[in-house]
């Protein structure tokens, strides 16, 4: 193979696995910042989630069935890290798993807040079509669960955090 044919081959590696790494960190912030349009992009239109016991169907039923539960809430966030991304990325095709973090928290009730920590994974299958990679099959393995309780404060209750749960994050300002 010429050094031409090399080099081509190793960006549009390169390239594939900067794409779906943006994408897994995109889905952490559609979630996040309540954008569904950001969260969907991460799959292909038809594309399927697997989480187990919690839901079976689309991407976009997933968000379906999860928009609520997350807009019960007071606060959530998810982290991903690990990714181990493979697959014949020049050719449009990837595989991947990506360790994911998630606090969510609960609305103080009776001077309490209750916070959820989850531990799990996301096995991805990826294609890119029309130049756009994105999910066409998830399937999350749940790894770990805790659930702690703390008193209500000021600084659990997020009467003093700056975050928001949607456009109005300072965050779109700088991310349009």
């Amino acid at each position: 193979m010429a050094d031409e044919d090399v080099a081509t081959e190793l960006l549009a590696d390169l390239l594939g696995r900067a794409a779906i790494t943006e994408a897994l960190h995109r889905y952490c912030r559609g979630l996040d910042r309540m954008d569904r349009e950001l969260a969907e992009s991460v799959w292909h239109p038809g594309g399927t989630a697997d989480y187990g016991p919690m839901f079976t169907g689309t991407g976009s039923g997933f968000l379906d069935w999860v928009w609520p539960t997350h807009e019960g809430f007071a606060r959530h966030s998810h982290m991903v890290s690990n990714a181990i991304i493979d697959g014949n990325l020049p050719g449009g095709l990837a595989v991947s798993e990506c360790y994911v973090s998630v606090w969510l928290r609960w609305p103080p009730q009776g001077g309490i807040v209750r916070d959820l920590f989850g531990r799990g994974r996301y096995l991805d299958r990826w294609s890119r079509r029309n130049g756009v990679w994105a999910i066409d099959h998830r399937r999350y393995i749940d790894d770990l669960q805790r659930i702690t309780e703390s008193p209500a404060s000021s600084l659990t209750d997020g009467t003093t955090a700056t975050g928001r749960r949607d456009r109005s994050d300072p965050s779109y300002v700088f991310l349009p």
